[in-house]
């Protein structure tokens, strides 16, 4: 059995019942706005976050609809940053798609983008959990600080790995931490089970964001972003860093400043990728993964005792690693 069909096995109507409610929510009836939550939601998708909430909801108790209004609420959440950040970043392009500020304009994405975080706010809401519904908040926060985080980092001539982690901990890996958080907390698990499950989460992030970052540096057309787009977009990541500072190459390093300066070519970035890959880069970040994978490893053989749910938790976290895109 693959890795998606043992992820879904245990959770199978719970997920097909989110789609419908998620589905519903990211829907409208007017112009317009219909036409672009349409063009959303025909992105898909594999559902990786709210997959978690069930999931993690399922291991410690059962899914409710406290779960499948966290999993709605967070998902919107998500949704929406993803337009808004596609206006930060002028990419035109999300999920081998054009983006919403692509096929429409600026003004439209962060409108739309804004009539998402309020439909997520409202299914918030309807958790009836203040508990929850303050997580999701918090969650808000924490992303914008973390894309303000990755803007002034760009102009910061410090290339550490420091600086990379504290700003993923920030955007995809505090996504994560607040799924695995809120499945458990909505399963009924206890306070200490809890702080273990935000590391676990914790970790699935890091490892998530990792492998985005790999991707960045091979050519695939899954993916739905050109090699090199994060350092065309000022961004320096865990497998050039590392090449950098392993090898303090001056010419190397130069390049890199251009990259934070956004004064670099094309031909500059792919230099860049040649050197991390000639370097050790990949082989490191996915080295690093491999850490954070035998931590989440740890906690599911140690905290959950469902044999269906821990194979597909076991599943989920190797398919992060070895997805294609």
């Amino acid at each position: 059995m693959d890795h998606l069909s043992l992820i879904h096995k245990p959770i199978r109507k719970e997920l097909e019942d989110f789609v419908s409610f998620f589905n519903n929510a990211l829907s409208h009836n007017d112009g317009l706005l219909s036409q672009v939550l349409e063009h959303i939601r025909n992105r898909g998708g594999k559902r990786m976050r709210p997959i978690l909430i069930l999931l993690m909801t399922k291991s410690f108790g059962s899914v409710t609809s406290v779960a499948q209004h966290a999993a709605v609420g967070l998902e919107l959440l998500h949704t929406a940053s993803l337009v808004h950040d596609d206006v930060v970043d002028e990419s035109g392009e999300r999920r081998g798609q054009a983006s919403v500020n692509a096929s429409y304009n600026n003004k439209v994405a962060v409108l739309v983008g804004d009539y998402i975080l309020s439909t997520a706010l409202l299914n918030m809401a309807l958790t009836d959990a203040s508990d929850i519904v303050r997580d999701l908040a918090e969650l808000g926060r924490t992303l914008s600080n973390g894309e303000i985080l990755q803007l002034t980092n760009i102009s910061n001539s410090r290339i550490s790995e420091e600086v990379y982690f504290q700003v993923i901990r920030q955007k995809t890996a505090a996504l994560f931490e607040s799924c695995a958080v809120i499945g458990a907390k909505a399963g009924g698990a206890e306070v200490q089970l809890i702080e273990e499950a935000r590391i676990f989460g914790r970790n699935i992030g890091i490892i998530f964001q990792i492998r985005d970052d790999i991707f960045d540096y091979f050519d695939s057309k899954e993916i739905g972003k050109p090699t090199g787009n994060d350092m065309a977009e000022g961004k320096l990541t865990l497998p050039v860093i590392y090449a950098l500072n392993s090898t303090k190459d001056e010419e190397m390093l130069s390049l890199a400043r251009k990259v934070k300066a956004r004064n670099v070519s094309s031909a500059e970035i792919a230099r860049l990728v040649a050197f991390t890959k000639a370097n050790g880069g990949i082989e490191y970040a996915e080295q690093r993964m491999e850490e954070c994978r035998r931590l989440a490893i740890d906690f599911i053989e140690k905290r959950v005792g469902d044999s269906d749910l821990k194979a597909a938790l076991t599943a989920y976290v190797n398919f992060i690693i070895d997805r294609k895109n």
